[in-house]
């Protein structure tokens, strides 16, 4: 690999700085705690591992080579993005159990991000991008190299979206104590989410 120390600098660089993923996750931290805001994590990365392997395998290219299809998995992000906003408007809580924890199912939390990562096509760019950049082919095996950095990508944001994730648990919980975020939270949430799906859906293609 070319470059190991730069594509490591870049890549801390690009993940500490928020993007809609990062958006995602706080939304959930803040809305339902830290251990859904980690299992949201947890599926963000899945889903970009997805990517990693389009990458790989160069799966990607197709996309980057095909508006069409582009234009029909962004949109497909987005709506779903767009539901899951309106659903948490609509739909009221879930009444916790006797002894206090969610009634979520963190698989169901783990399945909707992995969704949102999978169907956003601005990801799988991003890699066909960024990775190849510090591959060498004089080192040998290119995919295994970008196998290889995209796993390194993947690590390093569980770490620093973690760590958002913590934050914003905290900060959740200090604001469900004040009566006023209380009344709002659905369509704050909500509208977080809305907001993701039409900034998704108006992404361009390049």
């Amino acid at each position: 690999m070319h470059g190991l120390p730069v594509f490591l600098a870049a890549t801390l660089v690009l993940l500490l700085t928020p993007g809609p993923a990062v958006l995602y996750i706080v939304a959930r931290s803040v809305d339902q705690g830290r251990r859904a805001g980690l299992v949201s994590v947890l599926g963000i990365e899945a889903g970009n591992f997805v990517h990693v392997l389009a990458v790989t395998l160069g799966l990607s290219a197709v996309l980057a080579s095909a508006p069409a299809v582009f234009t029909a998995v962004k949109l497909v992000g987005a709506g779903y993005l767009v539901y899951l906003g309106i659903r948490r408007i609509l739909v009221p809580d879930p009444p916790p159990r006797q002894d206090g924890s969610d009634r979520r199912s963190p698989g169901a939390i783990f399945r909707q991000a992995v969704t949102v990562a999978v169907f956003n096509p601005k990801t799988a760019l991003f890699f066909l991008a960024f990775l190849p950049q510090f591959v060498d082919p004089a080192a040998g095996s290119v995919p295994a190299q970008l196998f290889a950095l995209g796993c390194i990508f993947v690590s390093m944001a569980v770490v620093t979206d973690g760590m958002y994730s913590l934050f914003a648990g905290s900060a959740g919980r200090w604001l469900r104590e004040a009566p006023l975020f209380l009344r709002l939270e659905r369509w704050l949430i909500g509208g977080v989410y809305i907001v993701l799906g039409i900034t998704a859906a108006l992404a361009g293609y390049r």
